[in-house]
């Protein structure tokens, strides 16, 4: 068995009684991409910043690479590499610029991985930041989130605000990452295609809560949408519902065991499931 690269253990976060981030416990094993999902509002860039000990939490215990964020914090931030939602340079900044500045920042800064991958995104060196569109600023974010050899990726929408082409390359780009044994990616996105792409295991927060904690295989296999119209909701038992959603025509119902369910309900449609699908049933769906 992997060694846990992230331990989380009551971790608690408030804002004013509005809002409280509330993980009971977490796990995640090294060598994995770990989709991290849910609506806006639901605690995902709380959690990802709780964890860095970028904001303060109320309690709980963090630990990344087995060693307590707050007592280790600079040491296990060596071995990270984040992409946070929102571009944190300077905008006067150029990407040459930018590779000065983190040859300090990072013992392990590689200057020929980093001018590679500026190449590979076609990112001139000595245009400001300012006159980035904003999938070039994603595209750099990236850039520099992998040249200093980091075993951890930490990605809040890394993907957003880039063409299909360019997705396709970035997520690539991640998998060539993930092939070292010794790397991790936590990846917090909407675009949720992605993750069924490329991630191993799916956490779904929802009202600052874990609500989902399984593999991408365990959930795209194993769960269904049985539809039937409304004059035939009554014969669906009730202990294989786990959510429903009524529209103009039909029932949307969300089962597990998808094949099993084929062969119990023989006259009604079940789809596979995607994990948009999934996501949306299971936050505004309704509950026997």
């Amino acid at each position: 068995m992997m060694n846990k690269i992230i331990e989380i253990e009551k971790l608690v976060k408030r804002y004013d009684s509005k809002f409280e981030l509330n993980i009971e416990s977490l796990g995640i094993e090294g060598g994995m991409i770990i989709g991290l999902i849910g609506e806006n509002g639901a605690g995902k860039t709380t959690f990802l910043k709780s964890l860095l000990n970028i904001i303060p939490v109320n309690h709980g215990d963090i630990k990344i690479f087995g060693k307590d964020i707050k007592l280790e914090g600079n040491f296990i931030k060596e071995e990270i590499g984040l992409v946070l939602d929102n571009m944190f340079f300077p905008e006067v900044l150029t990407p040459k610029d930018i590779d000065l500045v983190m040859r300090d920042v990072y013992k392990n800064w590689d200057s020929n991985i980093y001018d590679q991958y500026l190449s590979n995104f076609q990112l001139p060196k000595s245009k400001m930041i300012k006159n980035f569109s904003k999938g070039m600023r994603k595209k750099l974010e990236i850039a520099t989130a992998l040249s200093h050899h980091p075993k951890l990726l930490i990605l809040d929408e890394a993907t957003s605000g880039l063409d299909p082409v360019v997705r396709g390359e970035v997520l690539d780009i991640f998998l060539d990452f993930i092939q070292d044994e010794n790397h991790t990616i936590l990846f917090s996105t909407h675009i949720t295609s992605d993750l069924e792409h490329i991630a191993d295991y799916i956490v779904f927060l929802d009202k600052g809560k874990i609500l989902l904690n399984q593999s991408r295989d365990e959930i795209m296999d194993g769960y269904g949408i049985l539809k039937c119209d409304t004059d035939s909701f009554q014969e669906i038992a009730k202990e294989d519902i786990i959510c429903y959603r009524k529209n103009s025509y039909d029932y949307e119902i969300l089962v597990k065991d998808r094949d099993r369910m084929k062969k119990k309900y023989k006259k009604f449609v079940v789809d596979r499931v995607t994990i948009e699908k999934m996501m949306v049933l299971m936050i505004k769906g309704d509950r026997i």
